[in-house]
């Protein structure tokens, strides 16, 4: 298979994959925004913590997106649907049982969150306000990972695109609405997130049963439940739960522990992550891209087309990551006022600006590694690299605080990109091309 037909499958998968991750950044920008514009810091922070909250229960959930996906793209690649079938159901009854579990354990929940995280009075408030609203999305939210991973493995990212943008317009427009023109403020942003996600989801049943009716008869919860395919999902699902549990330390870590320089220096950092996680939504469609057809040509046993993918993904990775630090480089302190009018927040963010510029290139080997790994379904692999990785970040703060106070933080996120990068670019011969 030639470069230009890799190139040409590539980007049939990854363009709408960036199509629609350019609207998930700009969801967490207008929720900022509102909150930005409708008070003080402290609406940043509270929108902050909140969103942090449900990243503490989400993120732990991301198996089911990437497990689901990888499982599914290598039975694509064997054209079993039979076990690309089972695993949707595995997939689903999963997320429906953690929804109902996140739903009983909610007030519990949110006491102990705030035993632990420290932030003013002001932002707690705003915070519980938000997540006790939004909690009601979480049967929904679980399910869509499930519906978006399984559309992924079947090498369509066309539907997931279609979804992704639904959702985002939905919960753009309806968080304006209810947080400006109703009293409900800060609160308003949680309702338009809820109306959002049970919307993507009518949309994804609808989808499903449109593009895969052919399939759908293979439907088996009997076949699904039998223990050899149960321990093939839970096997790697575990391993990626723990990888989740990691990925929590990094992310949730760096707005807890901003959180206690005070309320703008959580601003900033808050506005500071979106715009470094901004650029990693193109990667990331790449990445969804290496992990569909990885899986397919694992399946297929293709090592002469995997290698070719593998390359060519770089290749276009690599290019994202230039044009993105020279973008930093020009707009992004105009970038940064766009998310925020406090003068406060502003000028408090000059000093940190600089790392736009260092993280695009590192972080890009990472993301499109970790697409990768996830079609070759090398859970073990991944889960190994995160908890080096978070353990190093929580090392290089706890040794770097004293000297450089909050730029520590930072530092230390940039440390975690590194590990991840050597670590899975080390292993990736024996764990991903020896393989077939």
């Amino acid at each position: 298979m030639g470069a230009h037909s890799i190139n040409k499958q590539i980007l049939k998968l990854a363009a709408p994959s960036i199509l629609a991750n350019i609207t998930v950044p700009l969801v967490g920008i207008v929720d900022l925004a509102i909150a930005g514009h409708l008070g003080d810091a402290s609406s940043i922070g509270g929108i902050a913590i909140g969103s942090m909250l449900f990243d503490l229960l989400y993120w732990n959930m991301g198996f089911l997106r990437v497990g689901t996906g990888g499982i599914t793209a290598q039975a694509y690649g064997r054209r079993d649907f039979n076990s690309a079938l089972n695993t949707f159901s595995q997939g689903i009854a999963t997320a429906l049982c953690v929804a109902l579990i996140i739903l009983a354990i909610q007030w519990a929940y949110i006491e102990v969150a705030f035993s632990i995280i420290k932030c003013t009075p002001a932002v707690e408030h705003l915070a519980r306000q938000y997540f006790f609203i939004r909690v009601w999305a979480a049967p929904a939210t679980l399910s869509l990972m499930v519906f978006k991973g399984w559309f992924i493995g079947m090498q369509n990212t066309v539907l997931p695109m279609t979804v992704d943008i639904c959702v985002n317009v939905v919960n753009i427009v309806a968080s304006y609405i209810f947080a400006v023109y109703t009293p409900m403020g800060v609160r308003g942003v949680a309702v338009g997130t809820v109306v959002a996600q049970y919307t993507g989801l009518i949309l994804s049943i609808l989808l499903m049963t449109v593009n895969f009716k052919k399939y759908l008869h293979l439907i088996s919860i009997r076949a699904s439940i039998k223990w050899k395919y149960l321990k093939h999902f839970f096997t790697i699902n575990g391993n990626l739960f723990i990888r989740s549990c990691c990925m929590l330390v990094i992310y949730i870590g760096f707005t807890a522990i901003a959180a206690k320089y005070g309320d703008t220096m959580l601003a900033v950092s808050s506005v500071m992550m979106k715009l470094l996680l901004l650029y990693s939504y193109f990667v990331d469609g790449f990445a969804y891209a290496g992990e569909a057809l990885t899986g397919r040509y694992v399946g297929e046993k293709d090592k002469p087309s995997l290698v070719k993918v593998v390359k060519n993904l770089f290749l276009w990775c690599f290019a994202i990551s230039i044009v993105s630090t020279v973008i930093y480089a020009f707009l992004g302190e105009p970038m940064f006022r766009l998310l925020t009018d406090d003068t406060t927040v502003l000028v408090a963010s000059r000093p940190f600006l600089f790392w736009l510029l260092l993280m695009p290139v590192v972080s890009c080997i990472a993301f499109t590694w970790d697409g990768i790994y996830i079609g070759a379904t090398a859970a073990k692999s991944l889960r190994n690299c995160m908890l080096w990785s978070a353990a190093l970040f929580v090392v290089s703060y706890l040794l770097l605080e004293k000297t450089l106070g909050i730029q520590a933080l930072y530092t230390a996120y940039f440390v975690h990109l590194l590990v991840r990068t050597i670590y899975l670019s080390a292993v990736s011969k024996q764990v991903i091309f020896n393989k077939i």
